[in-house]
């Protein structure tokens, strides 16, 4: 004895109809369940019948399942909005040489830095301070000369604090 096929419309009987939809739920959840077992796949199945009562299967949470199915989402529509390779491209070569510029005025700046450096005022102080911050008694000054200050310099002190804790 075989099974007949039946045509899939909606049933008129209401009885009828709510023991087909508890049947085939159960059917359904049964095979998502088979599914999530044998593929270790993540699911979330949710029904609403006809009266509005909920029933739902998830392998996980199903909170976590509808949260990383909107993520894709998210990542999906994201995407859609990504320029065409060869405008990554054209965008990738033109920061290349925006960033080519950049290293040009850094090393001419590094260049002028260098010659600013051997016009440095002639002398320089340097203070050595105890833990507290305070100066101490023995305190060491070390000049150093080299040339002659430039025009509207004055003489600059630097202090160096050895051995203090990294300041907050």
């Amino acid at each position: 004895m075989t099974r007949q096929k039946i045509q899939i419309k909606k049933i008129d009987n209401t009885a009828a109809r709510q023991v087909t939809f508890s049947k085939r739920r159960r059917g359904l959840f049964k095979k998502a369940h088979e599914l999530s077992t044998l593929c270790d796949a993540e699911i979330a199945l949710i029904v609403f019948s006809a009266t509005g009562k909920l029933f739902e299967y998830s392998s996980t949470s199903t909170g976590q399942v509808i949260q990383r199915r909107n993520l894709q989402s998210e990542r999906i529509d994201r995407s859609d909005h990504l320029p065409s390779l060869e405008l990554q491209d054209e965008l990738f070569l033109k920061e290349i040489s925006t960033l080519k510029r950049q290293g040009a005025e850094l090393m001419e700046e590094n260049q002028q830095l260098k010659q600013q450096m051997e016009n440095f005022p002639d002398e320089v102080q340097v203070v050595v301070a105890d833990q507290q911050g305070q100066t101490s008694e023995s305190t060491t000054h070390l000049r150093c000369y080299a040339g002659h200050p430039p025009k509207g310099y004055n003489n600059y002190d630097i202090s160096l604090r050895l051995g203090l804790p990294f300041p907050n």
